[in-house]
């Protein structure tokens, strides 16, 4: 239920802070007097459209919060939890809108988007008006009144068909890693074999890639490494060289080893110098020895090189990624092959699930058909009583057989239409098409009065001036049903029918007055004494003892 309305600077409204009941309340004040208004500021904070418009003259931004206290299980709170905003049952929405067109959303104090406002909201207040497009006239959601009226019945036989659905998924999972149908099958098989052929005929080695350009790089500076070499072989050996010297230095420094210490260090580091320039000088002699410089081999690994890197920007990054994806697909293409037994028995088992699927749509159809039979006689007699006499409502369902049921919903096979006509003679039409405003609000009180607590579990109803042109019998009996539906349902409405305000858990009156030579709306909870007096304005009476005893009897008359 909405527990709290705080408003500030909304149109003529300075300030206003309703505290609203769990059951009837009702809104009633002079025409003009900014009825619309608490309305306006109640949509703005469910997530309605903001519009510099609605801030108050001379003021920077407007606000409003809404405190709403639902069962801790409800949708909204499931919602809540979702986005990760902690819940307990007390839920309180804050929108500030300044008149730079800056907006600001909160959700128990954390910052949330207006999609994201919507999304819980419509889980929380329902508004109806004469305008207003409401749940009922949207054809997807038909289906989902239906349901809610048949109530667990209807919830065991879709949760029946959502197990099977989900067995239906793993199947056609495996079919499809079966390759899907024959012919799907054959197709992936030529593929596959295709594939393991083209990467086959490769014979890719694991790091070859790597090898060839080595080789290719030696090839590429043949030239540059024979001087190379030859100039370091030279350095080491030729007369004079890097390897005559050093014999002679260790020829020298062997005179001093007598002398013991730093001598024998010195001459035995010469030793080590000159054997390893000696080594060094026979590698350098083994690699131009090796060297070979064929154009036929040169050609054949550049020819080598462009077909692996064909191969790898086709089915990898590197040889290994390719030899693992065919290691893949050659147990895919193993698996297909013998597949077929497999294929057929999954198909079979799909045929089944589907046969189990089609019996409990039939089954849910029937029970659907039924409940809409005593729906639309219920409805046909609350409108009746509501000053629609000839009112005519039915369920109208699509056909279906196993042919073209829809086997992958777990709302089954059925889609509905709900079709209405308020005069004699009038054929049913989709209710979206052919019901006027006032119509609209009085068949919702009718299905309001059948469904009790709303199905997608909203709690709290807004009414706007649905009993307008009412009156006599008919305002009685819109009381009477007001009563009964805030039973289980908070209702806030904006009313000018006596038998309405009569029938309230709560009164409040708005009104328009005067603050500092600027005009304010205000809004009054009304006591006992103020509810009679406001009733007798409603009447149209002068306030006489008369007109008093009348207001109390009619308070009377409503009294539960």
């Amino acid at each position: 239920m909405l527990s709290r309305l705080y408003v500030k600077n909304i149109a003529l409204v300075d300030e206003a802070d309703i505290q609203f009941c769990s059951g009837l309340n009702i809104l009633s004040g002079e025409t003009g007097s900014g009825k619309s208004v608490i309305l306006d500021s109640i949509n703005f904070v469910l997530g309605s459209k903001a519009d510099r418009s609605m801030i108050r003259s001379g003021e920077n931004e407007a606000f409003v919060k809404a405190e709403f206290s639902v069962p801790y299980d409800s949708y909204a709170v499931k919602r809540l939890n979702e986005m990760d905003i902690e819940c307990d049952g007390d839920i309180i929405i804050s929108r500030k809108f300044s008149i730079d067109g800056k907006s600001n959303i909160k959700i128990n104090g954390n910052a949330v988007t207006a999609a994201m406002l919507k999304s819980v909201t419509q889980l929380l207040v329902d508004v109806h008006g004469q305008s207003e497009h409401f749940y009922l006239l949207d054809e997807g959601n038909q289906l989902k009144v239906l349901d809610g009226l048949i109530g667990d019945e209807a919830d065991e036989k879709k949760q029946n068909i959502l197990s099977l659905l989900k067995q239906k998924r793993e199947i056609n999972n495996k079919i499809v890693y079966l390759g899907g149908n024959s012919t799907e099958r054959e197709l992936k098989l030529d593929l596959l074999k295709y594939q393991i052929t083209e990467i086959e005929g490769v014979n890719l080695r694991d790091g070859e890639l790597d090898s060839l350009y080595a080789e290719r790089m030696i090839f590429n500076n043949f030239e540059k490494i024979i001087e190379a070499l030859n100039t370091v072989k030279g350095v080491l050996d030729d007369d004079g060289g890097c390897i005559d010297g050093l014999s002679l230095a260790i020829k020298q420094t062997s005179t001093l080893l007598d002398l013991g210490g730093d001598y024998v260090s010195l001459n035995e580091r010469l030793n080590n110098l000159r054997a390893e320039a000696e080594d060094i000088y026979g590698t350098a002699g083994e690699l131009l020895e090796s060297l070979n410089f064929e154009e036929f081999r040169a050609q054949e690994v550049e020819e080598r090189i462009s077909q692996i890197k064909g191969i790898l920007k086709k089915y990898g990054g590197d040889e290994q990624t390719v030899l693992n994806y065919l290691s893949k697909i050659k147990d895919e293409f193993k698996l297909l092959s013998e597949g077929s037994e497999a294929l057929e028995e999954y198909l079979k088992q799909l045929s089944s699930l589907n046969d189990k699927i089609f019996v409990l749509c039939q089954q849910l159809t029937k029970i659907r058909k039924q409940t809409a039979v005593k729906l639309c006689n219920d409805v046909e007699d609350q409108l009746k009583s509501l000053n629609i006499p000839n009112a005519k409502f039915s369920v109208e369902f699509n056909d279906y057989d196993i042919k073209n049921a829809n086997l992958n919903s777990e709302n089954g096979s059925d889609s509905v239409k709900f079709a209405f006509s308020a005069n004699k003679g009038e054929p049913l039409k989709p209710l979206n098409k052919v019901i006027s405003g006032g119509e609209m609000s009085r068949f919702m009180l009718a299905i309001k009065t059948q469904t009790g607590r709303d199905e997608k579990g909203i709690s709290s109803y807004i009414f706007d001036e649905i009993d307008a042109g009412i009156s006599g019998f008919t305002a009685n009996t819109v009381a009477e049903k007001f009563i009964e539906i805030s039973k289980n349902t908070q209702i806030l409405a904006v009313s000018h029918l006596a038998q309405v305000s009569a029938a309230s858990d709560e009164q409040f009156l708005i009104y328009k007055t005067d603050l500092d030579g600027k005009t304010v709306t205000r809004v009054k909870k009304l006591s006992k004494e103020e509810k009679i007096d406001e009733i007798v304005r409603l009447t149209g009476s002068i306030n006489s003892q008369a007109a008093i005893t009348h207001a109390k009897e009619l308070i009377n008359k409503f009294k539960r």
